[in-house]
């Protein structure tokens, strides 16, 4: 007892100094002080000797979506030492979707999560200047531009289809009316409405962004609290092997050279990222971490094979359908055509869309392959042709609106949009066999409207284990291995 109280009085002593420490550590928290220059984090300048080898949430993939996912987990826990580390290949921003997206803001589809990710995403940009300030800096401007979008159907079947659709968006608080072909005609007296049977119009809530001005003030704003993007190519990942007092033989007796090696391999733990620096010469180095975010796009079924998923026995024999394809998009000059506030973006029902593009006279313009020609195209190649305006755009564009007939085509640009070719949705989820590996890709050319939601969505599996705002779990791996 002697010894005991002879300890007592230091105990507490080294309790007391922990708590004062614990105090003035709130007191004067960074993200608290009202010297804005002091407030700031400093960029991360890293030099690649002093490369960082653990963090607890490591992101493939420094575009929209891995850094509405950084944003989010830093948002909810800002604490110093619970590292977020987004990885990027700058080298690949130019043929992502993040870049050269066309930016649509809609709430017109047939899925009611889409519909409920796409209205958080519409209030969380009407206040992304708030949201994504940094201290007493001027709120950054992502250029956000209303329209009203229009799907046509050609059908009754369309047709009630759409309107089914319809009701669905109305339940769930989307602003969109339902137009009959009279209705359309006396609000557009200037399209044409030929074989159309009814079509919706977005009322609220919808328009286009800039999408790399949002991706530049999402970045600006992780770096302040914290988050590391590293410049560099993922080859490969980290395995543990689960540890046991027991081997294959001694459980069946006997050992079999294939189910040994299942054996062996379902007991594998994936445990980080092997990332080479973009620099010359550099070696591939190891970051361990405790969660890893496939947000890699185009790109993610790759990053999916290099973890073997699809190449190994049982649940790592399906491999993950997120497909790059190629899509064009040009920028053409109509002076005939009526000013924004009185044309619509409107999707034809050939697969060919155009949307405003400013104040003046200039339209965004492309057009949707089917699943048979874009089997024929090569998605490596990303040198634009023309010709696909002239001979697929153009005319239809003309049907539609015949004041579209004087057009000069100013620009056009090819891109990769991540598509699950599997049924052309997303893929959100864990992976079943490595549950610490999530997949957050083939949002096709939706993907900067989900993005903000699906980073939100993780950022609540992580803390809470499950999807506490929108439930996303028909999105992952789940359905394709059944």
């Amino acid at each position: 007892m002697h010894s005991l109280y002879k300890y007592k009085p230091l105990a507490r002593i080294r309790q007391r100094t922990r708590w004062k420490r614990r105090y003035y550590k709130a007191k004067y928290d960074p993200y608290k002080r009202k010297n804005p220059i002091a407030n700031m984090k400093t960029p991360n300048v890293f030099d690649y000797e002093l490369w960082p080898y653990r963090a607890e949430v490591v992101i493939i993939g420094g575009g929209l979506t891995g850094s509405a996912t950084a944003f989010w987990l830093k948002q909810r826990l800002r604490v110093e030492d619970w590292t977020v580390t987004v990885i990027e290949s700058p080298s690949k921003f130019d043929m992502s979707r993040s870049l050269l997206s066309t930016g649509i803001i809609t709430q017109q589809f047939s899925v009611p999560e889409f519909v409920e990710m796409s209205l958080f995403t519409s209030e969380f940009l009407r206040h992304a200047g708030e949201h994504l300030q940094i201290e007493d800096n001027d709120p950054p401007d992502i250029n956000i531009l209303p329209m009203g979008f229009m799907h046509l159907a050609t059908t009754n079947e369309q047709a009630d289809q759409l309107q089914s659709s319809w009701k669905m968006q109305i339940e769930k608080g989307a602003r969109v009316a339902f137009w009959t072909k009279d209705e359309l005609e006396q609000n557009f007296p200037f399209m044409n409405f030929d074989g159309i049977v009814a079509g919706t119009y977005g009322l609220e809530n919808e328009g286009c962004i800039d999408t790399w001005q949002l991706l530049a003030a999402l970045r600006e704003k992780n770096i302040t609290l914290g988050v590391t993007y590293l410049k560099g190519e993922v080859e490969g990942f980290q395995y543990r092997r689960a540890t046991t007092d027991y081997t294959f033989a001694d459980i069946h007796g006997t050992v079999d050279t294939e189910e040994a090696d299942s054996e062996i391999h379902s007991r594998k733990q994936l445990t980080g990222v092997i990332v080479r620096p973009e620099m010359h010469c550099a070696s591939a180095r190891p970051i361990q971490a405790y969660r890893i975010v496939n947000a890699a796009g185009p790109w993610a079924g790759d990053i999916a094979e290099m973890a073997g998923i699809g190449k190994g026995p049982g649940l790592m024999s399906v491999p993950v359908p997120i497909k790059k394809r190629k899509r064009t998009t040009f920028l053409i000059h109509a002076p005939d055509c009526p000013d924004l506030l009185d044309m619509p973006a409107f999707f034809d029902p050939s697969g060919v869309f155009c949307r405003p593009n400013d104040m003046g006279y200039n339209f965004v313009c492309g057009r949707v392959p089917t699943k048979e020609e874009d089997r024929f195209i090569n998605h490596d190649d990303l040198t634009v042709d023309y010709n696909e305006f002239y001979e697929k755009v153009w005319p239809v564009l003309v049907k539609r609106i015949p004041l579209f007939k004087n057009v000069k085509v100013i620009n056009g640009w090819a891109q990769l949009n991540d598509v699950n070719v599997y049924d052309d949705a997303p893929l959100l989820g864990e992976h079943l066999k490595h549950f610490s590996l999530y997949t957050m890709a083939g949002f096709g050319s939706y993907g900067p409207q989900m993005a903000i939601a699906a980073g939100r969505a993780y950022s609540e599996r992580h803390y809470d284990d499950a999807y506490t705002s929108v439930n996303l779990r028909k999105f992952d791996m789940r359905r394709i291995m059944h």
